[in-house]
């Protein structure tokens, strides 16, 4: 006969039920999560990790408080980065942002519902603050057939009567990213759609202070995952025959090994193929005496989002005077734009104020100037001043919002680019750069 059991041995013994972060400290944790190499390095490091039910709370109340300022009756989110906002669970999440299976519905009293796949309900049942799980947000082609405007009717009439008990006699429903058969099934039912985004991306770009502890230790994370990439690249690029896909693969293993979830981009480039930037990582092998660039674009530790970049130079001769040149304008572009930063800031001062690259640099500098990060890029873009649209982003800056500083230094025609990000905090009277990884001292030339 068999026998089934499921072993209950903890984690940490000496830790008692719970960890750090609020979680079950057992081997049946049904949210992801940091792995037991992250903690340790956090432990090591003197990092306070974040209290994830006071994390998950605050969220709560600051979507539901962004619902019931605007009037609305709900927010409708299909946008996976939002569902994971609104109740810290995962399902999926790549497949997901192609194949829109879940929904969340936060009413203005603050009733959570969540539409899952048909098999995970119990995926989201550890956030007491989702009071109900339910299945049929999919109303997508490849599962439905010609017969999805039938799901998306029961699935608007399902929304309507749930509002109609817990917003009675309100219509204004506001929707971030809807499938096509969704949206008419809604507006048939007579409800207002309002723009979702705008309050998903307002409400995320202030972190509350366990957000910024899972940034802390997120960042952390994610620049031990760089620097064993660094080992790799300069331990074997020497031997020959080292591609660019292998030294981007150790990112995605270190960030793995950590708890961090997936990465949005393949941003790394060697060589020649750094310029024009935005060339994906390839079997290219890399040459010794050669620039690697790369943006990490990375979800790591509690689904934060580390967007930092770093070029290195690789190789035993001294990089060439135009590259140090090139290292040191983009050092000083971030630097000086980043001194700008501090709460009552507006995105048009920043825009007015902003470092000016040089001339031969201007075609292909990168696409914007900053851009704040949370669980993803996120909210609000500043943009230079010959791309900013006047009135797109009139907003001043908060304690609590995160931004990343960029730097494309790439010489129209050259052989390199220079691809530098950090990733910064505003404070009550300023900013702090979470960042900590260094410059290539070489580029730097040091």
């Amino acid at each position: 006969m068999n026998t089934h059991f499921r072993d209950t041995r903890k984690i940490d013994p000496t830790r008692g039920d719970r960890l750090p972060d609020g979680t079950p400290n057992d081997n049946d944790r049904v949210e992801i999560g940091p792995t037991q190499l992250a903690y340790r390095e956090w432990e090591a490091a003197g990092l306070v990790l974040p209290n994830l039910e006071r994390m998950r709370d605050f969220r709560w109340k600051r979507l539901t408080k962004a619902i019931v300022d605007r009037g609305y009756a709900g927010l409708l989110m299909f946008d996976p980065l939002n569902i994971r906002y609104a109740t810290d669970s995962t399902n999926m999440q790549l497949w997901n942002t192609h194949n829109p299976f879940r929904a969340v519905l936060l009413c203005a009293d603050g009733y959570m519902v969540i539409w899952d796949y048909k098999n995970s309900p119990f995926l989201s049942t550890f956030n007491p603050l989702v009071r109900e799980q339910r299945s049929g947000a999919d109303l997508f082609y490849f599962d439905r057939g010609d017969k999805v405007d039938v799901a998306a009717d029961v699935f608007s009439n399902e929304v309507r009567v749930l509002l109609a008990e817990h917003a009675p006699g309100n219509m204004r429903l506001a929707v971030d990213k809807i499938m096509l058969h969704g949206l008419r099934a809604l507006e048939a039912q007579g409800f207002q759609i309002m723009e979702g985004e705008e309050v998903t991306e307002k409400t995320r770009a202030i972190k509350g202070e366990d957000e910024i502890l899972a940034m802390r230790c997120a960042s952390h994370a994610c620049e031990s995952a760089v620097a064993a990439m660094e080992a790799f690249a300069r331990t074997n690029v020497p031997g020959g025959n080292v591609s660019e896909d292998d030294i981007w693969a150790v990112l995605h293993a270190e960030n793995i090994k950590r708890g961090g979830e997936w990465i949005e981009t393949r941003l790394l480039a060697s060589g020649p193929r750094t310029n024009p930037w935005f060339q994906e990582c390839g079997p290219r092998i890399v040459q010794m005496n050669e620039i690697v660039a790369f943006d990490t674009d990375l979800i790591g530790s509690y689904g934060i989002c580390v967007d930092i970049s770093r070029t290195w130079w690789i190789g035993d001769r001294k990089p060439t005077n135009a590259m140090i040149d090139a290292m040191r304008h983009a050092h000083e572009h971030i630097q000086t734009n980043m001194a700008m930063l501090k709460p009552g800031v507006t995105i048009p001062d920043l825009i007015a104020g902003c470092h000016r690259l040089d001339d031969r640099f201007q075609k292909q500098k990168y696409g914007c100037m900053m851009h704040g990060v949370g669980l993803c890029d996120e909210w609000p873009l500043v943009a230079y001043p010959d791309t900013a649209v006047a009135g797109a982003f009139d907003y001043a800056l908060e304690p609590g919002m995160t931004l990343c500083v960029e730097a494309l230094v790439s010489p129209e025609g050259g052989d390199f680019s220079i691809k530098l990000e950090d990733q910064v905090l505003i404070t009550e009277d300023g900013f702090e750069n979470l960042t900590k990884y260094p410059f290539d001292p070489a580029l730097m030339g040091e």
